[in-house]
């Protein structure tokens, strides 16, 4: 049996890395009294498969992890249970079982909504370094891979962007940024909006996929290819039509 793992991942444990995450569900899932199956070979390894990396300080209402199964969970018991065995901050709120054949999460997310704060400039003085850095045909990034520099038009990568409101310390961002082809981070952004704009809190908001042309969210998707009634009650997961705005997309203060 392999399912599929939505969490959120707030607070101060934003600042423990990925690696660590996936050590702490590790950890979880055998506390959680779940089978988890392993690899062959001379080094067994638990078959868990995480979704894109979160920059350590980041927030997320939005992670997800698949993970191979032994044998058979309670579906409906089992977010609470590994709730209760992760530390403060990971939250499961949803799982759903995948059907053999469907993409990886590595695969299969296209872009991601972030609620981004900038810190240096006002509401009112934040829209024009949006406006500008929206009109612009190319934006060129320099980026360093492994000691090789090369320059990357991220133009593309920015699929809207519009300042959300005030937040304590700055002014909220609400971003859809691709992670498929062309890619940019949160990180990278902000400081295309001027020297003077500092990066704040981070919130990754929404992951998405396409399923028959359609924008949707990581567990519906496995939800829609399964058609399994044992997991009708998961929470606000649904099908969304690539042009609608994404539910939840508006930045949150803090």
């Amino acid at each position: 049996m392999k399912v599929r793992v939505r969490f959120a991942k707030n607070g101060r444990i934003r600042f423990i890395s990925h690696r660590d995450v996936a050590r702490v569900f590790e950890r979880a899932l055998r506390v959680a009294g779940a089978s988890v199956a392993y690899s062959e070979g001379f080094s067994p390894r638990p078959k868990i498969s995480f979704g894109l990396a979160l920059s350590v300080g980041f927030e997320s209402d939005a992670e997800y992890l698949d993970v191979d199964l032994a044998a058979p969970v309670d579906l409906e018991a089992f977010p609470s249970a590994l709730t209760a065995a992760l530390p403060a901050g990971l939250t499961v709120d949803a799982v759903a079982p995948l059907v053999p054949g469907t993409q990886s999460l590595q695969q299969s997310i296209v872009n991601c909504d972030w609620s981004i704060e900038a810190i240096g400039l006002d509401e009112a003085a934040m829209a024009q370094p949006v406006a500008t850095l929206l009109a612009r045909e190319e934006i060129s990034l320099e980026r360093n891979r492994k000691g090789k520099r090369s320059v990357v038009d991220v133009r593309p990568a920015v699929l809207s962007l519009k300042v959300a409101g005030p937040t304590v310390d700055g002014v909220g961002l609400a971003a859809t940024l691709s992670t498929d082809q062309v890619t940019i981070r949160p990180d990278e952004l902000v400081p295309l909006l001027g020297a003077d704009v500092e990066l704040g809190r981070v919130r990754r908001l929404n992951q998405w996929t396409n399923l028959d042309g359609h924008r949707c969210e990581p567990l519906a998707a496995a939800i829609e290819r399964g058609r399994n009634t044992h997991v009708r009650d998961l929470g606000p997961v649904e099908l969304v039509a690539a042009q609608d705005a994404a539910a939840g997309s508006q930045a949150k203060g803090w």
